[in-house]
């Protein structure tokens, strides 16, 4: 609960730039390089709202060049005057060292490094062959000009700042980019990102769980629901889930003791699968299962069909009224019975009304 306190209160406060662990970010890269080595061979990789400085991004990717086979590694900052939180901001050596350096524009432009060539005539290509200079804007990931190395890209890698998650989606898939970016595990509710997900063109990536982030200021922070996002195949996602038949769970599941069938819900088509292991081998019809399922979904072996919990048009249509006119009380209310209604739920022995947490719905592949 307080990891997840934790990205809330980041996100709400707009205080949501994190840096992302090495460690991390290459143990969910080389999951895609085992799956296919050449994933990213010959192809320019963007790292936008980015800090290339401080970034383990850049420096995973530069020191990773020649390894990878990139063709160009571009990478982009945002100005600190942009940004809502500047405590403590100082340029770093590399900058004020660099005959680059403008006093004027340190504050108010972004930053702009590529790695293309050998420049220091090593014999190699690595992060010492870093040329950097100031963007002409701030380095906002909407600006023309940041846009505009963005359709240059082939794939684009980041963990962009939490409120601006969907609208980073909807930028890359505007340009039908490949990506592998950070977000919050909740985002596939979202009205812009779970039609994709249902699609099939964006899944969960490799490594989940609880992750240690790096704060502007230095201090570390653990948050329990981020996860990558991506349309860069990998392994794990062709693994099936290894199930047992629906007589066998009945019989042998500790969770369904003293059940003799699943429960169904009273306003949809479909069992309620209340964990993952429950999912039954041998069932055709639909399941509701819950979101984590997306961290183990084999689209060879299921499809999905549909969400509960339409989180966004609750949170626009069905607040508590206050006590005004009798019109729009009841058009209020009436919204909240539509609302309701779409949610799944049980009827108990007595007849009353008892919601379940949000489920994916999904059926097994014929």
């Amino acid at each position: 609960m307080a990891k997840n306190a934790n990205l809330g209160a980041a996100k709400n406060a707009k205080n949501d730039e994190f840096y992302t662990q090495y460690a991390d970010i290459q143990k969910e890269v080389n999951a895609y390089i085992e799956y296919n080595p050449d994933v990213f061979r010959g192809k320019t990789i963007l790292l936008p709202c980015d800090d290339p400085e401080w970034s383990n991004f850049t420096k995973f990717f530069a020191q990773n060049f020649e390894f990878f086979g990139l063709k160009k590694l571009i990478s982009t900052s945002y100005a600190i005057e942009s940004k809502k939180f500047k405590e403590g901001y100082m340029p770093s050596l590399f900058e004020t060292e660099s005959p680059q350096y403008d006093i004027d524009k340190t504050r108010t432009h972004g930053k702009i490094f590529v790695l293309d060539h050998d420049t220091n005539a090593s014999g190699r290509i690595d992060i010492d062959d870093l040329q950097w200079n100031y963007l002409e804007s701030d380095g906002d990931f909407r600006s023309k000009e940041v846009t505009a190395l963005r359709d240059e890209a082939d794939v684009i890698i980041t963990n962009p700042p939490f409120s601006l998650f969907r609208e980073f989606v909807v930028w890359i898939m505007e340009a039908k980019k490949q990506f592998l970016i950070i977000g919050n595990s909740n985002s596939i509710t979202y009205k812009e990102i779970f039609p994709f997900i249902k699609n099939n063109n964006i899944w969960v990536g490799v490594s989940g769980g609880s992750k240690t982030y790096i704060k502007l200021n230095g201090e570390k922070q653990t948050m329990g629901n981020t996860c990558w996002f991506t349309n860069l195949d990998h392994g794990r996602r062709h693994e099936p889930l290894k199930l047992m038949s629906m007589a066998d769970n009945l019989r042998f599941n500790k969770k369904l003791k003293g059940q003799n069938e699943y429960m169904r819900y009273a306003n949809y088509d479909a069992i309620d699968v209340p964990t993952l292991d429950l999912i039954p081998s041998d069932y055709d019809g639909v399941m509701g299962v819950p979101l984590s399922f997306l961290g183990k979904y084999c689209p060879d072996q299921f499809e999905i069909i549909w969400r509960s919990h339409d989180i966004e048009w609750a949170e626009s249509n069905c607040q508590f009224y206050k006590k005004t006119d009798k019109a729009i009380a009841a058009k209020i209310r009436a919204i909240d019975k539509t609302w309701r209604a779409q949610i799944p739920y049980f009827l108990d022995e007595h007849g009353n009304h008892q919601n379940v947490f949000q489920r994916l719905f999904i059926r097994k592949k014929q």
